[in-house]
């Protein structure tokens, strides 16, 4: 087993201290996390997304330290923000309180300090953070993570918000995992009919999330699948797996490679993706629906406005995405046709992140796989998942 890690001398540098204390303790999470995978060396990386920005997650110690990082620390490469505890500039309006608002804030300032953009998106590939094919980047937010391996073709291991800000202020990450190509090779063949849309590809997502655990999955059977839907499926895959990455025959870059690879073989059934929908059905009364885990992108929100036309929303409806394609939003009409109808596009948060209860908020409805499986696992609330239109129509009934 290797015991040390090659670092050059410039590395050697920051693991002394003559590049200061910010620096050098990212260095020093970089070598101790290299040494547990044995990776033989860091490797440059050319961006890098860092989660753990809700003040919910982050609290007075991880404030702290933050702060200590940021007396000296700037990172070295493009850097992106994940989701806030609110809406930056509309927190009032979700119900957030001034002392919540304060500290976040607080939070969203030392992560400017360090250089860091402040897009608090999970799509930060939506936001102006698009690596290409074979970069090796670093980043949290598993939805982000698995997406960027799988449909872009970059190379990140699922990193902590930690080590993610620790390979920003360095420019470099150990190199192991998924950086590596036999890595990156599918575990399991799953066979599958063609999903009818992104709340199957999502439904589906969850159940092949089960079956491979921290696994590679390689679909076939699927003929055509558009960003959205591949967004939807990595995302469930992610949340109740570990799943890192996919393959999906005929559609994902690197698919390709693994044509004639031997491996499991499993079959997915459209019962088995349905029987997903039946686990949450419940005829409760949501107190927020809400779309957009992980954010909206701009052909989504687009198909919201549109089945908005001409109908009032009755109940608290959020439509989450970044500030970037809210913008864009804007600058077409279809924030103001939302908002007509009586929605409310909330950017930099989701209610995965945001102090759901704090706001009183005990039952949501969604059509994100993801977004129920947190909301039921991690917020303790009670969840109804739904297809993008029955959550419309809940909401507008």
């Amino acid at each position: 087993m290797q015991s040390k890690m090659y670092l050059s001398k410039e590395e050697e540098r920051m693991l002394v201290g003559e590049f200061g204390y910010a620096a050098q303790k990212a260095m020093e999470i970089l070598v101790a996390l290299g040494k547990i995978y044995d990776a033989e060396k860091l490797v440059p990386i050319n961006s890098a997304h860092i989660s753990g920005v809700s003040y919910a997650n982050v609290g007075e110690d991880g404030l702290e330290f933050l702060e200590e990082l940021a007396s000296n620390g700037k990172v070295l490469v493009k850097t992106t923000l994940n989701p806030a505890g609110m809406d930056l500039d509309k927190w009032s309006l979700m119900g957030i309180t001034r002392e919540f608002a304060d500290n976040q804030l607080k939070v969203i300032d030392v992560y400017k300090r360090m250089g860091i953009e402040i897009t608090c998106t999970c799509t930060p590939y939506l936001s102006g953070n698009v690596p290409k094919i074979g970069d090796h980047i670093a980043w949290s937010e598993s939805s982000a993570v698995v997406y960027a391996n799988s449909v872009i073709g970059a190379r990140t291991n699922r990193e902590s918000g930690i080590s993610a800000l620790a390979a920003a202020i360095t420019g470099r990450t150990p190199f192991y995992g998924l950086h590596i190509d036999e890595n990156r090779q599918p575990t399991v063949e799953v066979r599958v009919s063609q999903p009818d849309g992104e709340f199957e590809f999502a439904c589906l997502g969850i159940v092949v999330g089960r079956l491979v655990g921290y696994g590679i999955p390689l679909f076939r059977g699927i003929l055509h699948a558009e960003p959205d839907e591949l967004k939807a499926l990595g995302a469930a895959l992610a949340s109740v797996g570990g799943v890192p990455m996919f393959h999906m025959e005929g559609i994902t870059p690197e698919a390709r490679l693994y044509t004639d690879t031997s491996m499991e073989k499993i079959t997915i059934t459209k019962s088995d993706i349905m029987n997903v929908k039946e686990e949450y059905a419940s005829e409760v009364d949501p107190d927020l629906i809400f779309l957009g885990c992980p954010h909206l992108s701009l052909t989504q929100l687009k198909k919201v406005a549109s089945a908005l036309v001409g109908k009032k929303v009755r109940k608290k409806l959020w439509l989450c995405c970044s500030k970037y394609v809210k913008l864009e939003a804007d600058r077409l009409g279809i924030t103001q046709t939302i908002e007509a109808a009586g929605g409310m596009v909330v950017c930099d948060t989701c209610p995965v992140v945001a102090p759901i209860r704090d706001l009183g908020i005990t039952t949501v409805a969604t059509n994100s796989a993801k977004g129920a499986w947190y909301s039921r696992n991690v917020n303790n609330l009670c969840v109804r998942l739904l297809s993008t239109e029955e959550c419309l129509r809940e909401a507008t009934k």
